[in-house]
């Protein structure tokens, strides 16, 4: 399908504006001006995402999913999407504001770095006007804290880590992803149902911030129903091979082994395990058994025959029969030829959010937009009514436990929906401890 937007231009790696780079207006700014204000008929929203790296796969399928977005905001798409099915009917297929959508990508690389360096080419260089994307909470935290310095609005892409809205939240961004908190009170009464209250858990877990509070979240929520910590072990991330981690699993006294990782290196991670036998082995009079906190259908794909039966958690899933996750699901199929991901379907949401919340507005001025988008109650984007709430700008909906099907009907058809948590269970006060330290703080306009 030949597709109607325009494309700014593609970043190279790494790209930092220099020397001879118009400078944004954050630098040149006229009074009550803000950060790349809009002047033409045109505006310019900055995907950065990981398009090399162990996360590419998502990355992948966040741009395509950013497409499919421009191409609905623009009215130049095969149908409308989600904009049928949005509860808010701000968006009218004719831009944002009148203004025809243009974007500029980036490779974040899944690293903080690169992502920073990234995006503030996008800005400086390129004009955005907002950032949004990435799949890895290390780089959301990164270039959060240089959009909320730049003046600019960041919707964030897939970041599962506590600290996103926890202790390193801003007030510029906003996530639509579930956290970790939100995986471990799900998945914990299922693995309790499923396994029993008493097994010895052995952790590993990707050493940065997402792994840290995934690893808290699931340990915390599984020890309240009974489970023991036997061990938790940090491992780098992108370390491919993962072998010399398992052989002490097996040494322990563990009967279940969490495997805190996430895209490429959950897959190189089960693989061992499966190769070292864990599947088959028995452990204090139990099989032993292997969880993934946070799963995806392009993990699943990449772990094959090694994720039958395996249980965790995930923010949204293709087979859902809402409206609006099967609108989505038919645009995307239409264009791609294959369901879309759970980050591509956060990716797109992100992007309409943003575009409604300036409609709503009436106003692309960062603050204005924060305060469409605070305390922001919708439905028809998939996952039931969904809350933004002003106090962290974490989005509130319901979450999915799932696991690997024993016999898919088709090579996408890998994850079976085993429970629809409720919103109510996986809901936590802002001072929550796991989220504990830092503050909002006032929003930006640059200017």
């Amino acid at each position: 399908m030949t597709t109607n937007f325009t494309r700014r231009g593609v970043l190279k790696t790494g790209a930092i504006a220099g020397a001879g780079v118009a400078l944004p207006t954050i630098f040149t700014s006229r009074a009550n001006a803000y950060t790349n204000e809009p002047t033409g008929d045109t505006v310019t929203l900055g995907f950065n995402v990981p398009q090399t790296g162990p996360y590419a796969d998502e990355g992948a399928d966040e741009l395509r999913a950013y497409e499919l977005a421009v191409e609905h905001l623009n009215g130049t798409g095969a149908d409308n999407g989600m904009l049928e099915t949005f509860s808010s009917k701000s968006l009218t297929g004719q831009g944002i504001l009148g203004k025809r959508v243009e974007y500029v990508t980036g490779d974040t690389q899944t690293k903080s770095d690169a992502a920073r360096a990234s995006a503030r080419s996008m800005i400086e260089k390129d004009g955005a006007i907002m950032i949004t994307g990435g799949s890895s909470s290390g780089v959301a935290v990164a270039v959060q804290a240089l959009c909320q310095e730049a003046g600019v609005i960041f919707m964030a892409g897939l970041t599962h880590a506590n600290d996103t809205t926890g202790k390193d939240k801003r007030a510029n961004g906003f996530r639509h992803f579930f956290n970790s908190y939100m995986s471990g009170a799900a998945l914990a009464p299922v693995l309790a149902n499923a396994y029993g209250t008493d097994r010895n858990a052995y952790y590993l877990t990707a050493d940065y911030n997402w792994g840290y509070t995934t690893e808290e979240a699931i340990s915390s929520a599984t020890e309240a129903m009974g489970w023991t910590t036997v061990n938790k072990v940090k491992t780098p991330l992108g370390a491919g091979d993962f072998s010399s981690y398992i052989t002490p699993v097996l040494q322990s006294d563990a009967d279940t082994l969490v495997l805190v990782h996430y895209g490429g290196d959950m897959v190189n991670s089960l693989t061992n395990a499966v190769q070292f036998g864990l599947r088959e082995a028995q452990k204090n009079g139990k099989d032993f058994q292997i969880v993934v906190p946070l799963f995806s259908r392009l993990m699943a794909r990449g772990a094959g025959e090694n994720i039958k039966g395996i249980f965790g958690s995930t923010n949204w899933h293709w087979s859902l029969p809402d409206a609006g996750s099967q609108a989505f699901v038919r645009s995307f199929g239409t264009k791609y030829g294959f369901p879309p991901s759970q980050a591509a379907h956060t990716c797109y949401v992100q992007a309409l959010l943003y575009a409604d919340a300036v409609e709503r507005a009436g106003s692309f001025e960062p603050c204005a937009v924060v305060a469409a988008l605070e305390g922001f109650e919708f439905d028809g984007l998939g996952n039931g009514p969904t809350l933004y709430r002003a106090a962290d700008h974490q989005c509130f909906k319901d979450v999915l436990v799932v696991k690997g099907k024993e016999n898919p009907q088709s090579e996408f058809d890998l994850l079976e929906i085993v429970e629809i948590t409720p919103v109510e269970q996986v809901t936590y006060p802002p001072d929550h401890p796991q989220f504990a330290g830092g503050e909002l703080g006032a929003c930006n306009n640059g200017a």
